[in-house]
């Protein structure tokens, strides 16, 4: 996207309310859908084999619900990195599960927060970071001078963006020894290296190890967060769940749990997001 679009965008959804946020969200999905054909394919594929629709008439209208959620995914995130955070703790609606947080933090082991591309997954780092220390990773765009500008969106209260890279990694054991929380998203591509090809809906999706030997190395509290769409206006409700660390001791675990947490909303889910990238050159390679 050009960078002046894109600042312009920002300025735009600093002002508006989510509800037209969310609207031109939509529209922005369909004609997203409508302009990039192998987004459109990638989406289609992955919603169709994740087999959560049998009938043909429901994966239909679940794949343009689909269409028109991921586009508020875009929309949300450009006025969560405009908007002061007050504004955006407005749009919470109801929390569930804030006894699992307080039992976390008197374990004092840190907590690992696993936030898959489901719903408003900006907006469950913004609520807690607003109140605890949060270190998110992420990982830097292409774009040099978008860093910048995500940094300055998403560091909002007492959160801190770690790049996916070995600094990262350090600043999140950092943040793990001294008790405090981290932010994961568990279902990003892992770096060359750094994952396992194993079942995600499935079929083989290259999945992050980093989860199960962090668990190991920190005995760290592991809770799932998701931020479920209410609907257009409607705000947000953020699910807090303690997770056993059984559930995430390898990737193929990881996975199955992830995979039950979006059949929660499958239509809030970023289906679009290419997990699958590669597998089938994996299987060139020479042995």
């Amino acid at each position: 996207m050009n960078k002046f679009l894109l600042k312009f965008l920002i300025f735009l959804f600093s002002f508006i309310p989510l509800f037209i946020v969310q609207l031109i969200g939509g529209l922005i999905g369909h004609l997203f859908n409508f302009l990039n054909s192998r987004s459109r394919n990638i989406l289609v594929d992955n919603l169709t084999n994740s087999n959560i629709y049998k009938n043909k008439s429901d994966l239909k209208k679940a794949i343009n619900v689909n269409i028109g959620e991921t586009g508020k995914t875009i929309s949300e995130a450009f006025s969560i990195w405009a908007c002061d955070e007050n504004k955006i703790l407005s749009w919470v609606k109801e929390v569930k599960g804030l006894d699992a947080i307080e039992r976390a933090q008197k374990n004092k082991k840190g907590i690992i927060f696993l936030t898959p591309h489901l719903g408003c997954y900006e907006i469950t780092s913004i609520y807690f970071g607003s109140k605890y220390p949060l270190t998110v990773l992420y990982r830097p765009p292409r774009q040099k001078w978008l860093i910048n500008l995500i940094i300055k969106g998403r560091q909002k209260g007492f959160i801190t963006l770690a790049p996916t890279d070995k600094t990262g990694v350090k600043q999140i054991l950092r943040a793990l020894k001294n008790n405090e929380a981290v932010g994961i998203l568990p279902d990003q591509a892992a770096n060359k290296g750094e994952g396992e090809w194993v079942d995600f809906f499935g079929r083989p999706a290259y999945t992050m190890v980093l989860v199960s030997k962090l668990v190991k190395k920190t005995g760290a509290n592991v809770i799932m967060a998701f931020g479920e769409r209410l609907g257009n206006g409607r705000g947000f409700k953020i699910h807090f769940r303690s997770i056993d660390h059984d559930a995430v001791s390898t990737p193929s675990k990881l996975n199955k749990l992830l995979e039950a947490e979006i059949r929660r909303a499958p239509t809030q889910y970023l289906w679009n997001y290419d997990k699958h990238k590669g597998y089938e050159a994996q299987l060139k390679k020479p042995i």
